[in-house]
């Protein structure tokens, strides 16, 4: 057993046996909050705490289960992400709407999480329609280059779990104080300030047209977000009057550690987001929208999150009309 040494002295050997336990106890992919009360819009939040035999994870796939819905991913910075949708088995109720399709698998892939690091990926969703004691199970493949790990083990009904050599995530249901309502301040957010059901028509905030050159910006806003999410989601129009082509290289804010410029889009039921490095092409007499499910910017390393009346500047940075600076107006996180 190797010597563990924290600022140049020796742990003892009750408080290395303690660590030991509890690393091993947490080995495997599970849930931060192991508990979810019914009917509750919840963050789902994964905790991936190595690799796969000392190699860097590249990929996460997590399945969700009937019951978990109106699904909606955190990005992840450095990661692509990829959502499979799919039918229900039931028809659940969203805020009068009738749902019986949504998300049913989430991927993050592309990235390089090193085993020598842990890292959270997070999911918003509902729980509805489950009983009080039920367990829902999130099978989980994790993904290190050419090695593939499944945690997708599941106790049979009065079993242990904790003698599953690969046990699935287990997201338990409770009954609480507020059985059969939605927490109204998450429901239809999501984690990048984005609709992830490729949906559009949040408003335009008042506020004047900014020009430079040939191009009009207008119709900038964001998205409020959660206390302690660090990301967040920006949109505003693009109209070239010229007769020369321009393009958005680069975006920058006072308030964000980076700001990266992303594109969704859905094809055979499968949405991906991927980010844009060489920017956005804007043709001659073309109009540009970054809106809800399409283009957008991403906000990373958000200093604080934020909140619904906040205003964000941004600088654009545009091939031959320069530098810009545009206000986002934040609207609520459900738009207008």
């Amino acid at each position: 057993m190797k010597t563990i040494k924290t600022f140049g002295k020796t742990l003892g050997l009750a408080a290395l046996l303690s660590a030991t336990a509890t690393a091993g106890a947490e080995a495997h992919v599970s849930f931060l909050d192991k508990q979810a009360t019914q009917e509750s819009t919840i963050l789902a939040t994964l905790q991936v705490p190595h690799g796969c035999d000392g190699k860097a994870t590249t990929e996460v796939r997590v399945k969700l289960p009937e019951g978990f819905v109106f699904a909606k991913p955190q990005p992840k910075a450095g990661w692509e992400l990829e959502v499979i949708k799919g039918d229900y088995q039931k028809t659940y109720d969203n805020h009068g709407d009738k749902v019986n399709k949504g998300a049913i698998e989430v991927r993050w892939k592309n990235g390089n999480l090193s085993d020598d690091f842990y890292d959270t990926f997070v999911i918003q969703g509902k729980v509805s329609g489950v009983e009080a004691g039920t367990s829902l199970a999130f099978p989980v493949t994790q993904m290190c280059g050419d090695m593939v790990t499944a945690w997708d083990q599941v106790a049979k009904e009065g079993g242990d779990a904790h003698g599953l050599k690969s046990p699935a995530p287990l997201l338990k249901v409770v009954a609480g104080e507020d059985h059969g309502h939605d927490h109204d301040d998450m429901a239809g957010m999501d984690m990048s300030g984005m609709n992830m059901s490729g949906t559009t028509g949040a408003a335009t905030p008042a506020g004047e047209t900014v020009k430079a050159g040939d191009l009009e910006i207008s119709g900038g806003f964001a998205k409020a977000m959660l206390p302690g999410q660090p990301v967040g989601g920006g949109f505003f129009t693009v109209k070239n009057n010229g007769k020369t082509d321009d393009r958005l290289l680069s975006v920058t804010s006072p308030l964000s550690g980076e700001v990266q410029i992303h594109e969704m889009e859905t094809k055979d039921n499968v949405m991906r987001m991927r980010q844009l490095k060489d920017g956005i092409a804007i043709a001659a007499g073309e109009t540009i929208k970054l809106e809800p499910g399409n283009l957008h910017l991403m906000f990373q390393k958000v200093k604080t999150p934020f909140k619904q009346g906040d205003m964000v500047p941004v600088t654009l940075t545009f091939e031959k009309a320069g530098k810009v600076d545009l206000v986002l107006q934040v609207f609520s996180a459900q738009g207008k």
